[in-house]
């Protein structure tokens, strides 16, 4: 039996991006890198070498949402970075709601003692972490849908490239 093959979980900014990988067999979340972005094609190059060298069969893009399940600019930009990886890639893409992830983060950085420069440098990588791990652990759901914390209405966020 083939295993199912690693993620690659994806916590966007406007500068920064958060990266972490999930084993073959996905049960576990490990924090891989922060990328600073470097341009359109510099930065398809980096996540084409990265997917191939890490044998990465899925992506998962961190995506931002209010409480209310309502999506803002910020959730519209993350589902244009995740069509663009999906292209770029040729991988299947889905998008996961990132709700707390770094602040998340935030609080276990600070709990560690770390100064603010540590935290910063490490704050993406592990927002990345816990958002993938949240997926693992939802038994990674091809078509998620996300919505309010209320249980109101929701969406599908899974892209196609």
């Amino acid at each position: 039996m083939s295993s199912p093959g690693r993620i690659l979980a994806l916590d966007p900014g406007a500068v920064r991006i958060g990266l972490a990988i999930s084993d073959p067999d996905r049960k576990f979340a490990f924090p891989l890198d922060t990328y600073q972005r470097q341009g359109e094609q510099r930065d398809a190059a980096y996540f084409q070498q990265l997917v191939a060298s890490e044998q990465v069969t899925r992506l998962l893009v961190g995506l931002p949402v209010h409480l209310d399940g309502r999506e803002g600019e910020q959730a519209r930009l993350a589902r244009e970075f995740a069509g663009w990886l999906g292209r770029r890639t040729g991988l299947p893409v889905t998008l996961w709601d990132e709700r707390f992830t770094t602040a998340e983060a935030e609080s276990l950085l600070w709990s560690a003692g770390l100064t603010h420069r540590q935290r910063k440098q490490r704050r993406d990588r592990l927002a990345a972490q816990i958002l993938l791990q949240s997926y693992l652990e939802a038994g990674a759901p091809e078509n998620p849908e996300i919505g309010p914390l209320d249980g109101g209405q929701t969406t599908t966020p899974t892209i196609t490239s």
